[in-house]
């Protein structure tokens, strides 16, 4: 009952495989432990490999998606037949719901910690990239797919105002951690991610593309179309001047990032630990459960 619960919660907005993710002759990761399919990989002629989220209903970032997700990451970047990286979703109006609240609600210390570190692991596999990454956002992307979207190079967006993106953990009596906030502040700039952190605002469309936290909002069904014309923008580019310049201008997240991992695990264990996290987390899926009867 717990799995099937699992994924049936859409997620709060708040590890190294060494091996055990195969990839099948489609392209697709696969566990190898229970065969369940979190992420699709097509690789294009054009030398552009597409990375669709598939964990339904919502794209919750769990241990296992996430996983997947780093090794995929990390694989492709190896790939020399892989120019650059579109991050798409193969769930209908979800980009990704963000984490997932059961790796979070009555967890035990190691399994926490196996999370938050797998959480740690996926994104800097993304963010600190060397192939060009773009995201291609058509669905809701609160939280955690906010994060996501931050780490790529580029990021476009459906038009669809039901459509949202945003860092919204305040509203859920969680703070978001420094890389999160880090991330966004690369984006839209220290004023305007201070006050949308702090009331946990998350922005329509054109609201996002006003602030810079997306670069275009373009109709629904050119989305991918706008995804691959600007990552074949940046394959124009010398691919060892561009890298250089994507890491310089990352370094100081990234060394601050991995100088802070560890305590940033111990916080975040201690936090969802307490008995007042745990019970807000309690009331927010009981309030989930009574929404969806």
């Amino acid at each position: 009952m717990a799995s099937l619960v699992r994924r049936a919660i859409p997620a709060v907005g708040w590890s190294s495989s060494n091996g055990l993710w195969g990839r099948t002759s489609a392209g697709t990761v696969r566990s190898l432990s229970d065969n369940a399919v979190y992420v699709n990989v097509e690789k294009r002629d054009d030398k552009i490999a597409v990375v669709k989220m598939a964990h339904k209903p919502v794209n919750a970032l769990n241990y296992e998606h996430l996983t997947q997700l780093k090794t995929t990451f990390e694989e492709l970047e190896d790939d020399r037949g892989v120019k650059s990286i579109v991050v798409a979703s193969d769930v209908p109006r979800i980009y990704s719901a963000g984490l997932d609240i059961m790796e979070m609600y009555q967890a035990t210390d190691e399994s926490a910690r196996r999370f938050w570190t797998s959480l740690q692991d996926m994104w800097l596999s993304l963010y600190n990239n060397g192939k060009p990454t773009i995201a291609a956002i058509n669905g809701a992307s609160p939280a955690g797919g906010c994060l996501i979207a931050c780490a790529c190079d580029y990021r476009v967006m459906a038009d669809v105002p039901k459509f949202t993106i945003g860092l919204n953990e305040t509203k859920l009596g969680i703070s978001a951690p420094f890389w999160f906030i880090d991330s966004f502040i690369n984006v839209v700039g220290q004023r305007t991610a201070e006050r949308a952190l702090k009331l946990g605002t998350l922005f329509p469309p054109t609201e996002a593309l006003r602030i810079g936290l997306v670069d275009e909002v373009v109709a629904s069904d050119h989305v991918m179309e706008h995804a691959m014309l600007e990552a074949q923008e940046h394959m124009k580019i010398n691919n060892v001047a561009r890298m250089l310049t994507k890491r310089n201008v990352r370094s100081q997240t990234v060394d601050r990032f991995e100088s802070e991992r560890q305590n940033d695990v111990d916080m975040f264990v201690a936090f969802i630990m307490q008995d007042a996290v745990q019970a807000s987390l309690g009331k927010y899926l009981e309030a989930l459960k009574a929404k969806s009867k």
